[in-house]
C-alpha cells in the first residue's frame, strides 16, 4: 500500500453499553449486589470503527441510532475520533441499540444486546456509501441478514474485499456472503456457524475448515481469546498464540482484533503478520474497562510489540 491512509467502510451496529461490574454472574432467581455501573459507547460496528480510526485508517460509518439522547451521544463520540458519520441516520421510529454487559473481576463478560435501530438500516443508505471506493469493508452480525447480503453484493461488484466479524452468536446463512475475503468468528460463534465444537485450537482447526467450505472465504480466522487465533487458508492451518496480559474487561477485544487484522493486512498483504498484530491490538483492549475506551492507538500497539520483541530477545 502507499503512504495514503487506507479507506475503510464499516456497515454495522452502534449501541449504548450499560456496563455492570459484578463479583460473579447471578444464577437463576438469584439477586446480587453489583459494585458499579456506567454508560459507555459501544456496538460492534462502532467499536470496529473507533479501533480502525485509532490505528490510522480513514473510516466511513453507515448505521442507525435512535432519535434520542443516546443516539446523539453515540454519533458525537464517533465524530471525535475523526470518523465520517455523514451517512448515519437518526431513526425516528426505533430507539438506539442497547447492550447490557456484566463484567466479572477476571475480565470475562456476559452480554445482552437489544438491537433497536441497528436492524432498520436500509439498502438505499448503503448504496449512497458505495458511490465512493474503499480498500475494504468490515461488517458484523448485529445488523440484518438482508443488509449483510446486500453489502456483500455491492462490494463484490466493485472488487472491494469484505471482512465479516461473525458475531454475535446467532443463526446466519453464510451463503448470503459470496466472495468474503476474511470470515472471523470467535470460538462460540464458530461453533454455532459450523456445528462443530470449538473449545481449543485443535477443534478450531476443524471448525475453520468447515467454515471455509461453507462460506468459500479466502481466510477463516477464529479468535480464541486468551489462547490466540487459528488461521485456515488454502487447506492449511496455522496457530498464533496470544500475548499474555492482565485482563480487566474482554468487551470489544474481538472488535479490536478485527480492525487490527484488517489494518495490517491492507498495509502488508501478509495474513500471518496481520494476525500477530491483531493479537496485540486485542491484548491491549482487554487491559482496560469498557468497549471504546479500551481501544488502543497505533502508537500504543507499536510500543507494546517493541516491548514484546525486547522481552523475547532478552529471555530467548
Amino acid at each position: 500500500m502507499s503512504d495514503q491512509r487506507c479507506r475503510i467502510l464499516i456497515v454495522g451496529s452502534v449501541n449504548m453499553d450499560l456496563v455492570l461490574q459484578v463479583e460473579r454472574v447471578p444464577g437463576t432467581g438469584e439477586n446480587l449486589i453489583g459494585s458499579s455501573y456506567s454508560y459507555i459507547s459501544g456496538g460492534k460496528g462502532a467499536n470496529q470503527a473507533v479501533a480502525a480510526a485509532r490505528l490510522g485508517m480513514d473510516v466511513t460509518f453507515v448505521g442507525r441510532t435512535g432519535n434520542d439522547a443516546h443516539g446523539q451521544k453515540l454519533i458525537h463520540g464517533l465524530n471525535r475520533e475523526g470518523i465520517s458519520t455523514e451517512l448515519m441516520i437518526q431513526d425516528p421510529d426505533n430507539p438506539s441499540g442497547l447492550a447490557v454487559i456484566m463484567v466479572e473481576p477476571s475480565g470475562q463478560n456476559r452480554i445482552l444486546v437489544y438491537p433497536g435501530s441497528n436492524m432498520a438500516i436500509r439498502e438505499e443508505e448503503v448504496e449512497r456509501a458505495f458511490k465512493h471506493t474503499y480498500d475494504a469493508v468490515i461488517m458484523n452480525l448485529e445488523i440484518s441478514d438482508r443488509i449483510i447480503g446486500f453489502v456483500c453484493g455491492l462490494a463484490k461488484n466493485k472488487g472491494i474485499p469484505v471482512v465479516l466479524d461473525a458475531g454475535p452468536v446467532r443463526t446466519f446463512d453464510l451463503s448470503l456472503c459470496p466472495g468474503l475475503k476474511v470470515l472471523s468468528p470467535n470460538e462460540s460463534e464458530a461453533a454455532a456457524l459450523s456445528g462443530l465444537p470449538c473449545t481449543n485450537p485443535d477443534e478450531a482447526v476443524k471448525a475453520a475448515a468447515r467454515l471455509a467450505d461453507i462460506s468459500n472465504a479466502g481466510y477463516v480466522v477464529i479468535k480464541l481469546g486468551a489462547e490466540g487465533a487459528v488461521l485456515w487458508r488454502n487447506g492449511k492451518s496455522a496457530f498464533f498464540p496470544a500475548y499474555t496480559v492482565e485482563a480487566v474487561d474482554a468487551t470489544a477485544a474481538g472488535d479490536a482484533f478485527t480492525s487490527g487484522l484488517t489494518s495490517k493486512y491492507l498495509e502488508t498483504g501478509d495474513m500471518d503478520r496481520a494476525i500477530r498484530y491483531a493479537n496485540a491490538v486485542g491484548a491491549l483492549a482487554v487491559t482496560r474497562l469498557g468497549a471504546q475506551p479500551s481501544l488502543p492507538s497505533a502508537a500504543e500497539v507499536a510500543a507494546f510489540l517493541e516491548h514484546q520483541d525486547n522481552h523475547y530477545d532478552n529471555t530467548g
